[in-house]
């Protein structure tokens, strides 16, 4: 039973970080997929070349199960955030879950309407892969159903906000822009990826709060958040290599070098804010 509630009694902390986080939420979250045209990016699909059809088929598919992935596994972190009471950072969690079913909307749009809705898109989903999407995500996220402990909340935090949104989906932002928008295709798909990325960037702002606040209060997890982030680390750069794995020569031009860089570099930039956060050095 409810003993009490937050905006009748202390009020909400408008200028607490989540809150701030709400606010950029409900100005920029609120984007329709089924607003975007798509007309020219089914124009220019029927012109691609069956190698570049298929390696955007290939990043569309990793994208899809992604978003369909956080969007299933996410209720978990929720719902162990509001029984801890933390209203705001709750009203701001709230905009994670409507967000990332619409981008599971957006593929599943542009994968109607432009490249033809073909089937076994599960193709794409390599070993690496399934280790991530398929167990390591739901795991770390569900365990929050029976252990809400710190370290809990940091393995699921780390697992989500900091390698499949901060790694491995910042550098697939970076794949698609690469082969669209230096050949000037599909404007469509880079409003959308633009869009996505605005709402993910929110993600990981909150996920290294959250994460911050962790590591501020129980500094002995750093280890364990160490642990966790080096070992996504090396199934995110297994997953890019598989995917480059599989074309000879690589449609659009793209090496395999730029986004292993770029996903590590990625790392890297979540790795000092934390260490950051791990020696006591403000945000």
């Amino acid at each position: 039973m409810h003993t009490a509630f937050t905006t009748t009694t202390r009020g909400l902390e408008r200028e607490s970080f989540p809150m701030r986080l709400f606010e950029k939420a409900k100005k920029f979250g609120v984007w329709n997929p089924s607003d975007i045209d798509l007309t020219q990016d089914r124009e220019d699909w029927l012109r691609m070349s069956s190698a570049e059809q298929t390696l955007i088929l290939h990043l569309t598919a990793l994208f899809q199960a992604g978003e369909e992935a956080v969007t299933l596994d996410l209720l978990p972190l929720i719902m162990t955030i509001a029984k801890e009471g933390r209203l705001e950072e709750e009203m701001f969690l709230t905009t994670f879950l409507f967000e990332e079913a619409k981008h599971t909307d957006f593929f599943a749009r542009f994968l109607y309407e432009v490249t033809g809705n073909p089937t076994d898109l599960a193709r794409f989903h390599t070993d690496a892969y399934k280790r991530l999407f398929y167990e390591a995500l739901p795991e770390a996220l569900n365990r929050l159903h029976t252990d809400t402990s710190a370290e809990a909340q940091l393995r699921a935090s780390a697992t989500y906000n900091m390698i499949v949104e901060g790694v491995l989906a910042e550098t697939g932002y970076h794949a698609f822009f690469s082969m669209l928008e230096r050949n000037q295709l599909m404007p469509g798909m880079q409003k959308g990826i633009s869009l996505l990325k605005q709402d993910e960037s929110r993600h990981i702002a909150y996920g290294l709060h959250l994460l911050t606040r962790l590591i501020t209060t129980n500094p002995e997890l750093f280890d364990a958040l160490e642990d966790q982030m080096n070992m996504l680390l090396m199934s995110s750069i297994k997953i890019i290599a598989e995917i480059f794995a599989q074309y000879d020569p690589v449609p659009f031009g793209l090496e395999e070098s730029e986004f292993v860089d770029y996903a590590t570099t990625q790392f890297a930039h979540r790795m000092e804010k934390l260490e950051q956060a791990r020696d006591g050095i403000p945000a």
